[in-house]
């Protein structure tokens, strides 16, 4: 039990608790801007962030992943907020989380392994464009100081790890904000802050429980919002888990990780914060500073609890110039510039999935409909890419019977390709298809394998089908027409 813990928490002490830091702060500004796209009050961002995290940090399947509010799921609740309110909000964060905790039980963690790299990678970097537009708000329409600002902190961030001594004792991000802060404040620089993002708590979250009727009709207004929060936060923090384990090159726990989400959002729902899942951009930021454990998780919600409510007027203080550098240091090193090298190289077909997946998240701002389009295109890619495969020769033997020889697969992309094989006008006694290498798969497979025997036999043709392997025979035992004379003769028109 105590190397267990050990293994998964204090290996990286150190590591974890700078990294936990700089994503504390860096978590602030953005969990107040997707309060602000929600319609509610900072403090619910905020809130949701700490619980999230803490509860993630224990319950999660992921370690060392930051989970809080996010921008996928603010999206989400606009309407709801605005034409019910906070409280009906709540109760729709409760039911998502049940929602994904029953997701966990049902283990469709496990349905990430029918999302494809060239989606994984288009989803990296149509969040790595969204990071970095998200920061030009910040960059239009300002002084000259921002600009230098946030020039200095790339600097900072990008030429620290280069100093051999300090760069290794503190992740450079931290070092920007703190750097920034000061110069700041002793220049008296007139520049946006995190203060003027919105007002910070000055007191602790309370248990509470959604003020809203327990009936039927509540449940039909929360449960459209609690099923698109469960599906969007479940697939962003899959993906999330998916780019973490190939950033640490570990495992992860993903049907683990959809119960943790669930009980993170009830924790939420009761503490009176809003719905949220992993977070792409901060679990970067928690790696690329050295966190790699659950401890680092576990600080950046504590931390960013502890500056909210009792370090606020100094919080406040921290320029977003400081902030935006991170964001843009965490845009450049989240997109894969290897796929931008790689599209002349790669099959057509992976290339244009993973360019569609970009497209349409960029275009949508939503990053569930540009993974379902990348998925859709990869499904139809493969079938047409198996359908390819099949191959049907023939020969007519010493006996004058006509053999087929089938080789593939036989399903509802390749079915009229298998028809088109056959000469049906040909003048002959018997014809043999040897399937001892083809595989039938569907209804689709069955059906044409019955129009292929059906138009022999109007010809006057002796059919004779050999070599089907036992699950081939299995559909064609079930559903076949050919084999079963009454349905024939009613075909045959007999």
């Amino acid at each position: 039990m105590l190397p267990s813990i050990k293994q998964t928490w204090f290996f990286n002490i150190r590591g974890d608790v700078l990294a936990g830091l700089v994503v504390a702060l860096a978590l602030i500004p953005e969990a107040i801007a997707f309060s602000i796209i929600a319609g509610v009050d900072p403090k619910i961002g905020l809130y949701a962030s700490f619980s999230m995290a803490v509860v993630i940090a224990f319950a999660g399947g992921r370690p060392g992943m930051i989970s809080a509010a996010t921008g996928a799921m603010a999206l989400l609740m606009v309407t709801l907020v605005k034409e019910h309110g906070l409280q009906y909000l709540l109760a729709a964060t409760l039911l998502c989380g049940l929602l994904q905790i029953v997701a966990g039980y049902l283990k469709l963690g496990e349905l990430m392994r029918f999302v494809s790299r060239s989606v994984v990678t288009g989803f990296v970097n149509a969040l790595a464009i969204l990071i970095f537009m998200a920061q030009l708000p910040e960059l239009t329409d300002v002084t000259w100081h921002v600009y230098a600002m946030t020039a200095a902190g790339l600097g900072i961030i990008y030429l620290l790890p280069l100093v051999p001594v300090v760069g290794k004792l503190l992740p450079s991000p931290l070092v920007c904000i703190i750097v920034l802060t000061i110069v700041s404040l002793v220049i008296g620089l007139d520049i946006r802050t995190v203060g003027d993002m919105g007002e910070l708590p000055d007191s602790l979250p309370v248990f509470l429980w959604p003020e809203v009727p327990l009936n039927l009709e509540t449940l039909g207004i929360i449960f459209p919002y609690s099923l698109a929060l469960a599906v969007v936060g479940l697939l962003e923090s899959m993906m999330t888990a998916t780019i973490v384990d190939d950033l640490t090159d570990t495992q992860s726990n993903k049907n683990r990780e959809c119960k943790g989400q669930g009980l993170a959002n009830i924790a939420t729902g009761l503490l009176g914060g809003m719905a949220g899942c992993a977070m792409i951009g901060q679990s970067v930021i928690n790696v690329k500073s050295g966190g790699r454990g659950r401890l680092s998780t576990l600080v950046a919600g504590v931390v960013l609890l502890i500056l909210v409510v009792f370090l606020g007027p100094w919080v406040s203080q921290i320029p977003m110039a400081a902030l935006v550098a991170v964001m843009i240091m965490v845009s450049i090193g989240t997109f894969s510039w290897e796929s931008l090298r790689s599209l002349g190289t790669n099959p057509t077909s992976s290339s244009v999935v993973m360019v569609a997946t970009v497209v349409v998240v960029v275009f949508t701002h939503n990053l569930a409909y540009g993974v379902l389009v990348g998925v859709l295109l990869s499904a139809l890619f493969f079938a047409n890419k198996v359908g390819q495969i099949l191959y049907v020769g023939s020969e007519l033997t010493d006996e004058g019977t006509r053999e087929y020889r089938v080789v593939g697969q036989v399903f509802f992309s390749s079915s009229e390709q298998f028809i088109a094989a056959f000469d049906f006008k040909e003048a002959i006694d018997k014809v043999r298809i040897d399937l001892s290498r083809a595989h039938f798969w569907d209804i689709t497979a069955i059906s044409s394998l019955d129009k292929v025997v059906l138009k022999l036999r109007r010809e006057g043709t002796e059919v004779e089908l050999v070599g089907l392997n036992e699950a081939s025979a299995t559909l064609v035992d079930r559903f076949a027409v050919h084999n079963k004379p009454d349905a024939v003769e009613k075909l045959m028109g007999h």
